[in-house]
């Protein structure tokens, strides 16, 4: 059975809004210039707190970069030696934070930011500051490691001697 009240009522607007909208000339959805001052100021807020959050994990990230461009510096070293059937020395200076891959223009410096310890054989440390890894021809090496540390954590890479592998893995103070 049909409801009589059902149909037989055409739709109306309502009275009260029509006549608020029709008192504003010009008048159309949008934002007013309160809540658009509200935004800026809430976003200004957010982007006031969120910076020192990322400056905190820089450091982090620089020090692996510079454990990284060390791993890939000697492991350049044992390629070229494994290349050229000759010795190649990767060679770090701790105190200028730059090393050396074999005798030729490649080079690279590390940033300012980690400590660095170098432990390699005595015959290949060349001075107070430096010292070198040296790979030869069959892919071995005369091993050593490599720290890079801030404050008390860091990372070490190091060189294995029978096979020249180069590894890096996470480090912590003891």
């Amino acid at each position: 059975m049909r409801d009589p009240s059902f149909g037989s009522t055409p739709l109306t607007r309502n009275p009260a809004s029509s006549a608020l909208c029709s008192r504003l000339p010009g008048h159309s959805s949008g934002f007013t210039l309160l809540e658009l001052v509200v935004v800026l100021a809430i976003a200004a807020l957010v982007l006031t707190i969120t910076p020192p959050l990322f400056v905190a994990a820089v450091p982090g990230v620089e020090l692996k970069t510079s454990a990284r461009l060390v791993m890939a510096g000697l492991r350049l070293a044992r390629e070229l030696a494994i290349r050229d059937g000759r010795d190649i020395a990767f060679t770090l200076d701790v105190e200028a934070r730059t090393f050396e891959v074999g005798d030729e223009s490649r080079n690279g410096r590390l940033g300012e930011d980690p400590e660095l310890k170098l432990e390699v054989a005595e015959t290949d440390q060349i001075g107070e500051h430096r010292g070198a890894v040296r790979f030869f021809p069959d892919g071995s090496s005369s091993g050593g490691r490599i720290i890079l540390t801030r404050e008390d954590r860091g990372y070490q890479v190091g060189v294995q001697w029978l096979t020249g592998r180069v590894l890096m893995a996470s480090w912590r103070a003891e």
